[in-house]
């Protein structure tokens, strides 16, 4: 049997049941590659965008008790609150593992890698909505009876689109110049065919028997 190892260091083939060590491995390295390719501020700016959010979630879901709980109004406020904290949760994907390969629990495209196009042209469509919906909302803010208070928990909420925008374009020079996508790090630690998991991530490499 013939594997693929570094010069000088030890042989990386281990044999699994199933290839469990092979899938753990290459999770590893799938994380590690990614958030090694980010830098500080996009991982900043994807990070700012749930707590961008979040006052106007806040105020949202107070606005729901206002006259007291309501069968039909109390529920709808409370899931539109939730849906747009988790479209911007989503935000986060543009700097981590599962924005580049679909995590496989989700159904039949779990294990895929993530089409960039997809991926940018659902990102860059999400910032113009909300950076739109931010500037359309703005301008009745101050006519609220509500005012100071409402424009303070909805001012924040003006940084969800250029900040995803930023994001957006981050990731999108990342896997198409230069910076390594998961699929290319998942290249450098394959499966075999009897559940092992063979390295081969650096052009410095030999060929060595195993006997």
């Amino acid at each position: 049997m013939r594997g693929l190892t570094r010069l000088g260091e030890p042989e990386t083939t281990r044999a699994g049941s199933g290839g469990t060590e092979s899938e753990a491995t290459m999770a590893g390295v799938s994380r590690k590659s990614t958030m090694e390719d980010v830098p500080r501020w996009a991982d900043l700016a994807a990070r700012l965008v749930p707590l961008t959010v979040l006052p106007t979630v806040l105020w949202q879901s107070a606005m729901g008790f206002t006259d007291g709980p309501s069968w039909m109004l109390t529920p709808y406020v409370l899931v539109l609150s939730l849906v747009v904290e988790l479209l911007a949760f989503l935000t986060l994907g543009l700097v981590r593992p599962w924005g580049e390969v679909f995590p496989r629990w989700i159904p039949f495209a779990g294990g895929r890698n993530v089409p960039t196009l997809f991926a940018v042209s659902v990102a860059s469509l999400g910032a113009v909505a909300v950076t739109f919906a931010g500037a359309v909302g703005a301008l009745g803010w101050a006519d609220a009876p509500q005012g100071i208070t409402m424009t303070l928990c909805y001012l924040p909420f003006l940084a969800w689109g250029p900040l995803l925008a930023i994001v957006t374009v981050h990731y999108l020079l990342r896997r198409t110049r230069g910076g390594h996508s998961i699929s290319e790090s998942l290249a450098g630690s394959k499966p075999t065919g009897n559940g092992s998991s063979v390295e081969n991530d650096s052009p410095a490499f030999t060929f060595r028997t195993m006997r």
